[in-house]
C-alpha cells in the first residue's frame, strides 16, 4: 500500500506539472508587482490553489521583498497578513504532493521572510525533505544546496540531517561543476566532515576557482566562511578568494566589506590592496551610512585605516549615535577602538553609559571580550566594572566548560582592585584536568598576578594558591606526555604564551615535538616554525627536519608561508646541514612567484634573506625601484601600525645591508632621515650594568675622554661604547665636550660619528666598538647562541672598520667575574685582545 501511495503521488505531481504550463492563475501570480496583489489573488482563489500555486505565491512574496533595499522591506507586514497564514496552512496540508524543488523553495522563502524556525510549516517542510532523503529520493544538486542553506540558517549544523547531506556531497563531489552550489554545501556541512573530506572539498574549490572566469563575491565569501568554520588558514584558497574580492570591488558596499574584514581577522589573513580599495570606497560614501547598523560596520571597517580627519569624524558620529547602538554594535565599536588604540574619553563615557542597559544581553564570552576592551581602553566607569565583575562571577559559579572558566578567570585578573574569592580557586582546581594548554596558561597567569599583588585575603590563601599552581604544572606536563599527534599539539601551542609556559613547559614541549618528529610534513612546518620562533630555542633536530621537509616539498608550500620558515633560521642564526640547498630552493620558489606577494611581504622577505647573507638580484632590483617604493608607501598607510613599523624597520635594515654588502647594486643609502627621526623620538637610557661597564672602561683607559658612549655610526648603528687604540695599544683622546654622558638620571645623549666626520685614523690605529649583550641577543636554550640581528650588526661594524668586542651578559654576571678586579681584568683582556 505504501509503495502504491508513493506511485500515485508521483503520478499526480507529474500530471499537474504538464497541465500547469497553461494555468492562468499561475501567470497572474507571476505577474504580481506588490504583495497585496498576491494576497488578493490568494483570497479570491483559495479553493483553486494547488501545491504549485502555493509554492509560487510564497516564493513571489520573498522575491518582491528581495528586490527592495534592505531598509524598505516589509517582512513583518507580510508575515502577519491573514492570507500569508492561509498560504502557510495550504502548504502544510499539500506538502506530500509537492515536488522536491518546491518544498525547498518554500522553506527557503519563508526563512528569508524571517518566519520563526519553530513555526509548524517550517518543521513540516524539513521533515518531509528529510524523509525523501532517507528514502534515497536524491534532490538535484541545486535543490540540495538550497536545502542545506535552509538548515544552516536554522542553526542545524550538527544535526543528523546535515550528516546525511554531507554523505550525498561526498558521493557526488566529483560531479559538482558549479562553484555556487559547492560553496553553499561546503559552508553548511563544515561542522560534520572529516579532515580528509575537508581536504577534498578544498581541492575541488581551488579547482573551480581556477576554472570559472566570473566568480561571484558570495561564492568566495562562503568558501572563507568554510575555512573559518574548520579553523584552517589555507593560503592558496585565501589568495584566490581575495582576487575575487578585488575584481568585485566596484560592487562592494559596507556590508560586504565588513564581512570580508571580519573573516580575514578570524583567519589571520590580510591584504593591503583590498584595504586600499575598501578605504577609498568607504571614504567616498561615508555620508551614506547614517543608521546604527551600517555606521557600526563602517566604523569597524574604516576606523583602523582612517586618516586623522576621517577618524575624528567617525569618533564624533559614534558618540552622537551611541544611544541608538544595539549590544552587538557597542561591542563592535569598542573592539575597533582597541584596534585603533584610541582612548577617546568622551566616546568611552558614552559607550559605558549605553552598556549599563545592555549587559544582561551578552553571553559569557562576549562579556569576557567586553571587559578586555574596557580595561585596555582605560575606561574609568567603576560602577560598570563592578557590574561586570558580578556577572562574570555568576557565570563562573555555574560554568562547566573549561574554556569558558579559563577565559573568565583570565579576565577577572584584569579588573582593577579585584579581591579574589576562594570560590575562584576551587573552580579553577575543578577544571584543570580537562583544560588545554592555552587554558592552563590563562589560569596560571591570573594566579601569578594575584599572588604577586597580594590579592588573596583569606586564611591559608598562599598555601592554597601554591598547591593549585603545582597541580596546574602537573596537569600541563601530563597533557604533554599524552600527546601523540603533532598537528593537535601545534594547534594548542598556537595560542599559548606567557612566563608560566616558558618556565614550566617549554623544554618538555620541545622534547615532545622531537619525539613526534616523524610527523613533521609540509602542511605543519608553518605552525611548528611559529612555535620555535616564539620559544627562541635552537633545536637542531627540529630545525634540520623543517629544512629537509621544506626542500622536498617546496612547490607545495605557499610562498606567503616561506617567510616565517626563513625567519626561523635567520633570526636564530642557524645553518642546517644543507644550508646552501635550503636557501637556494626557497629563493628560487620565491623569485618565480614574486607577483603573488604583496609589496610589504617582499620587503620582509628580502630583509630576512639579507640577515642570512643572501641578496637575490631580482628581489633587490624589484624593491629598490621608485614605482615599487611609491606603491609600498600607499599600502603602508592602510596597514596596522605594528606591521607598518616592522616594514619600515626592515626596509631600512635591508637598505643598509645592500649598501654595505652589495655595493655593485649601486643602491643609495636613503634612510638617514628616518633613522634620525627614530633615534630622536626614543629617549634612550643607560641601564645600571652599562653605567658600571663605562666606569670600568674609564678606569682602564685612564679617563672618560678616551671613550664615547652610545655612538651612532655611519649607516646608523648605535654602539654602547667606542674607543680608539693606536698602534701601541694606547688609547687616543676624544675632545672633552664630545663625552656622551649627560649625568641626568641615566639618560644619555647619542654621539653621532658624523659630528666629527669619518676622520682617518693614524697608521696602525684601531677603532673599537664595545657592546654589552643582554639576554635578548641570545637563544634561550643551553647553547646561548648569538641571534641573527646581533650577528649581522657585528658583521657590518667590521665592514665599517671596527674591531667589535661583544660582552655577553652570562659571562659578565657569572661567578667567575664576581669581583671588581676580575671584571677589570676581563674587560682589559677583551679590549686589548689578550688571550
Amino acid at each position: 500500500m505504501l509503495c502504491l501511495k508513493q506511485v500515485c503521488l508521483f503520478t499526480l505531481r507529474r500530471y499537474q506539472a504538464r497541465t500547469l504550463c497553461s494555468d492562468l492563475l499561475l501567470s497572474q501570480i507571476n505577474g504580481c508587482t506588490h504583495e497585496d496583489e498576491v494576497f488578493s489573488l490568494v483570497g479570491r482563489s483559495k479553493a483553486r490553489l494547488s501545491e504549485k500555486h502555493v509554492g509560487i505565491a510564497l516564493n513571489m512574496l520573498w522575491q518582491l521583498q528581495k528586490n527592495r533595499p534592505f531598509l524598505l522591506r516589509t517582512s513583518d507586514y507580510v508575515r502577519n497578513h491573514s492570507q500569508f497564514l492561509t498560504l502557510c496552512v495550504l502548504a502544510e496540508n499539500k506538502v506530500e504532493l509537492m515536488e522536491d524543488e518546491v518544498i525547498v523553495d518554500i522553506l527557503y522563502s519563508i526563512l528569508r521572510l524571517n518566519v520563526e524556525d519553530h513555526v509548524s510549516l517550517a518543521k513540516v517542510l524539513v521533515t518531509e525533505a528529510w524523509k525523501r532523503l532517507e528514502r534515497q529520493v536524491l534532490l538535484s544538486l541545486p535543490a540540495l544546496s538550497k536545502f542545506a542553506l535552509c538548515l544552516y540558517k536554522q542553526h542545524r549544523q550538527f544535526s543528523p540531517i546535515i550528516g546525511q547531506v554531507a554523505h550525498i556531497v561526498d558521493m557526488k563531489l566529483d560531479s559538482i561543476k558549479d562553484l555556487r552550489i559547492l560553496s553553499v554545501l561546503m559552508m553548511t556541512i563544515s561542522e560534520v566532515i572529516t579532515e580528509s573530506f575537508r581536504d577534498r572539498l578544498l581541492h575541488k574549490a581551488e579547482q573551480l576557482l581556477e576554472e570559472e572566469h566570473e566568480v561571484h563575491f558570495n561564492y568566495a565569501r562562503r568558501i572563507l566562511q568554510f575555512l573559518q568554520n574548520v579553523k584552517l588558514k589555507y593560503h592558496p584558497v585565501l589568495e584566490k578568494c581575495n582576487r575575487v574580492f578585488l575584481k568585485s570591488a566596484s560592487h562592494l558596499d559596507v556590508h560586504n566589506i565588513s564581512r570580508v574584514f571580519g573573516l580575514y581577522e578570524q583567519l589571520g589573513f590580510d591584504n593591503a590592496e583590498f584595504r586600499l580599495i575598501a578605504k577609498q570606497l568607504l571614504s567616498d560614501a561615508i555620508d551614506d551610512y547614517y543608521n546604527p547598523e551600517t555606521f557600526a560596520k563602517l566604523f569597524f571597517s574604516l576606523g583602523p585605516m582612517a586618516g586623522s580627519k576621517v577618524r575624528e569624524r567617525l569618533l564624533v558620529t559614534a558618540a552622537n549615535m551611541a544611544e541608538e547602538f544595539s549590544s552587538h554594535q557597542v561591542l563592535m565599536i569598542l573592539k575597533t577602538l582597541r584596534k585603533m588604540k584610541c582612548r577617546n574619553s568622551h566616546l568611552l563615557k558614552k559607550m559605558a553609559s549605553v552598556l549599563h542597559k545592555h549587559l544582561d544581553s551578552y553571553h559569557v564570552l562576549q562579556l569576557v571580550k567586553l571587559t578586555q576592551y574596557l580595561v585596555v581602553l582605560h575606561c574609568q566607569d567603576l560602577e560598570l566594572f563592578a557590574k561586570l565583575k558580578t556577572l562574570l562571577l555568576g557565570y563562573l559559579k555555574s560554568s562547566v566548560i573549561p574554556a569558558d572558566t579559563a577565559a573568565v578567570i583570565r579576565v577577572l585578573a584584569m579588573l582593577p582592585s579585584f579581591q579574589v574569592e576562594e570560590m575562584i580557586i576551587n573552580k579553577a582546581a575543578a577544571v584543570l584536568p580537562q583544560c588545554r594548554l592555552h587554558h592552563l596558561s590563562c589560569i596560571a597567569t591570573a594566579l601569578v598576578k594575584w599572588n604577586h599583588h597580594g590579592q588573596f585575603h583569606w586564611q591559608n590563601s598562599s598555601e592554597l594558591c601554591a598547591k593549585l599552581l603545582q597541580k596546574l604544572n602537573d596537569c600541563g606536563l601530563q597533557r604533554l606526555q599524552k600527546a601523540n599527534n603533532l598537528n593537535l599539539l601545534l594547534e594548542e601551542l598556537l595560542y599559548v604564551n606567557g612566563e608560566w609556559f616558558e618556565e614550566v613547559l617549554n623544554e618538555e614541549t620541545l622534547a615532545m615535538c622531537q619525539h613526534l618528529i616523524d610527523q613533521i610534513t609540509w602542511a605543519n612546518v608553518l605552525p611548528l616554525s611559529f612555535f620555535l620562533i616564539k620559544s627562541e630555542h635552537r633545536c637542531p633536530a627540529l630545525f634540520d627536519r623543517i629544512a629537509s621537509v621544506t626542500v622536498e616539498n617546496i612547490e607545495k608550500i605557499p610562498t606567503s608561508e616561506i617567510y616565517f620558515i626563513l625567519f626561523l633560521f635567520s633570526a636564530l642564526n642557524y645553518d642546517p646541514p644543507e644550508n646552501e640547498e635550503f636557501f637556494k630552493s626557497c629563493i628560487q620558489h620565491l623569485t618565480s612567484n614574486l607577483s603573488h606577494l604583496e609589496t610589504h611581504h617582499l620587503v620582509l622577505l628580502a630583509h630576512v634573506l639579507a640577515m642570512a647573507g643572501y641578496f637575490p638580484p631580482v628581489l633587490i632590483t624589484t624593491i629598490f625601484n621608485t614605482s615599487f617604493l611609491s606603491k609600498l608607501d600607499a599600502q603602508l598607510n592602510v596597514l596596522p601600525d605594528m606591521v607598518k613599523q616592522r616594514v619600515h624597520s626592515s626596509l631600512m635594515k635591508l637598505n643598509r645591508a645592500v649598501c654595505l654588502e652589495c655595493p655593485e647594486f649601486h643602491i643609495p643609502w636613503f634612510h638617514e632621515p628616518y633613522c634620525q627621526r627614530v633615534f630622536h623620538n626614543s629617549m634612550s637610557q643607560i641601564n645600571p650594568q652599562r653605567q658600571h661597564i663605562h666606569r670600568m672602561l674609564t678606569e682602564i683607559l685612564g679617563g672618560s675622554h678616551y671613550s664615547r658612549v652610545s655612538v651612532l655610526t655611519p649607516y646608523c648603528y648605535e654602539i654602547d661604547f667606542e674607543c680608539v687604540l693606536d698602534v701601541n695599544k694606547k688609547p687616543l683622546s676624544y675632545m672633552a665636550q664630545n663625552t656622551a654622558l649627560s649625568g641626568m638620571g641615566g639618560t644619555h645623549l647619542r654621539h653621532h660619528i658624523k659630528d666629527e666626520g669619518t676622520k682617518a685614523l693614524p697608521p696602525g690605529a684601531q677603532r673599537i666598538a664595545l657592546e654589552f649583550l643582554d639576554s635578548k641577543a641570545f637563544s634561550k636554550d643551553y647553547s646561548r647562541h648569538l641571534k641573527g640581528e646581533p650577528a649581522v650588526k657585528k658583521r657590518h661594524l667590521e665592514m665599517l672598520g671596527y674591531r667589535v668586542v661583544q660582552i655577553p651578559h652570562f659571562e659578565w654576571n657569572s661567578m667567575v667575574l664576581s669581583t671588581k678586579s676580575e671584571q677589570l681584568e676581563y674587560l682589559r683582556q677583551q679590549l686589548y685582545g689578550i688571550q
